[in-house]
């Protein structure tokens, strides 16, 4: 029996958290947008602590992203906001900002640290720095290719590393609200809930008028997100033989029905690879199962793991 990688979703409310545990996810990833970065949906502390149960009751983790891009006014909260989350007993705190690592050293010293930098994770060097100061794990910036990702387990075998398997990928974020100044160009005056989430806006290029780049904006800015949708499932084994510790599924701007068919899909793959390394071989009917409910309108593809980088 090989080591399972751990299957890790984003969820953004108590109904998905149960949802996609029982199609096969073993850890979950919440939280609420004054304190993370593109949720899909709200867990305030209270809804944290009512899904732990159901969290431990399916041996699976919970943790919390606080990764937002933080200014002074929101760090006098933040270390009451931590210290919730170790009382709460989640399993790990996702940051970006190294003020997070500082306030968790006093407001919770028990609480793993995952360091998710976004874009500038991109070496093993830089690991290793925030491994130092009390990171446990790496989640792996989308734009290194396979064998960057290959070499950054082999260089980090102390240290958990978690990589995008599959979902959109956000390719811009601005602190300003882009969406609501161009209606306000326009003549119009759009409120924050016109431009957000559940709208389901995006935006087209004039040179490519056949990929569309899903827009929304929170009152901590814009986001553009990816026009196609990373699908690793066809080369899940070379990410299994690398021994990475975590693969995601982003589960953002998707139907719950969606999420739960590919949470099912990349377990059975999961599992099928545990159980004899040896002998395991892709599936040419679990891609099928995905393409099935993928929107028409969105590519499925590797993302970066096959674009050679230029520097």
């Amino acid at each position: 029996m090989s080591k399972k990688p751990e299957l890790l979703v984003t969820a953004g409310s108590i109904t998905e958290v149960q949802r996609l545990l029982q199609a096969g996810a073993t850890a979950v990833l919440v939280g609420e947008p004054k304190y993370g970065l593109r949720l899909p949906g709200t867990m305030t502390i209270e809804l944290i602590e009512e899904a732990m149960p159901i969290v431990r009751e399916y041996h699976a983790k919970l943790y919390v992203a606080v990764n937002q891009l933080f200014h002074n006014d929101t760090m006098k909260e933040l270390p009451d906001y931590l210290a919730q989350l170790e009382r709460v007993g989640v399993d790990a705190i996702v940051y970006g900002d190294p003020a997070i690592l500082m306030i968790a050293k006093d407001s919770a010293p028990n609480t793993k640290l995952f360091w998710n930098a976004e874009m500038t994770s991109t070496n093993y060097a830089t690991a290793r720095y925030w491994q130092k100061r009390g990171a446990s794990r790496m989640v792996l910036a989308r734009e290194l290719n396979m064998e960057q990702v290959q070499e950054m387990k082999r260089e980090l075998p102390d240290m958990e590393v978690e990589v995008q398997v599959h979902g959109m990928t956000n390719i811009y974020h601005s602190k300003r609200h882009l969406l609501q100044h161009y209606m306000r160009h326009l003549g119009k005056e759009a409120r924050l809930e016109e431009v957000g989430i559940e709208r389901k806006l995006f935006l087209i290029e004039q040179e490519r008028q056949d990929e569309k780049y899903p827009v929304y904006e929170d009152e901590h800015g814009t986001y553009v997100m990816s026009s196609d949708d990373v699908c690793m499932i066809e080369d899940l084994k070379l990410l299994l033989e690398a021994g990475l510790d975590s693969f995601k599924i982003e589960t953002l701007l998707k139907p719950l029905h969606y999420n739960e068919t590919v949470v099912r899909v990349y377990r059975e793959a999961i599992d099928r690879y545990a159980e004899d390394p040896q002998s395991y071989q892709f599936n040419e009917q679990w891609l099928e199962r995905i393409r099935e409910v993928q929107d028409p309108e969105r590519e499925l593809s590797f993302g970066f793991f096959y674009k050679e980088q230029m520097y």
